[in-house]
């Protein structure tokens, strides 16, 4: 694969974890993401949150964040900067810019850095560490 497919690859990443996240489909989600998968994160300056361990961990942190809400949520993902891509190996920084759909009502609720570390399974890329930064809490 050339550098322009690999950098497809990852976006797709990208996408198929925002997707999953807001349809919610929890087996693709599982999909993004290692067996040994490592995901935290922070809002704004407050403390960490996390770390979630393993695939199944940040599934079920997924899955009680999704029970939560009652509306529906779009991630869209921008920014994508790949670096250190190796055959295996790739660290991504990107942006998020989160909204929710209640009712007749589009509203921002927090924009966020992603900071992740990939790792190539079987083919594929995947989560190998993710780290999401919220601007504002929400």
């Amino acid at each position: 694969m050339g550098i322009a497919d690999e950098r497809a690859a990852i976006e797709n990443l990208l996408g198929v974890y925002t997707f999953a996240y807001d349809e919610n489909d929890m087996t693709a989600m599982a999909g993004c993401f290692t067996a040994d998968a490592v995901m935290s994160m922070r809002v704004a300056d407050g403390d960490l949150i996390g770390p979630f361990e393993g695939r199944d961990q940040i599934v079920g942190l997924m899955e009680k964040s999704l029970a939560s809400q009652d509306d529906q949520r779009r991630h869209l993902v921008s920014n994508v900067v790949v670096r250190d891509l190796t055959a295996d190996t790739a660290t991504v920084t990107s942006y998020l810019t989160l909204i929710s759909i209640a009712g007749q009502t589009l509203t921002v609720l927090s924009t966020a850095r992603y900071e992740d570390e990939l790792a190539r399974e079987n083919g594929s890329w995947r989560f190998a560490r993710r780290h999401v930064q919220l601007d504002l809490p929400y």
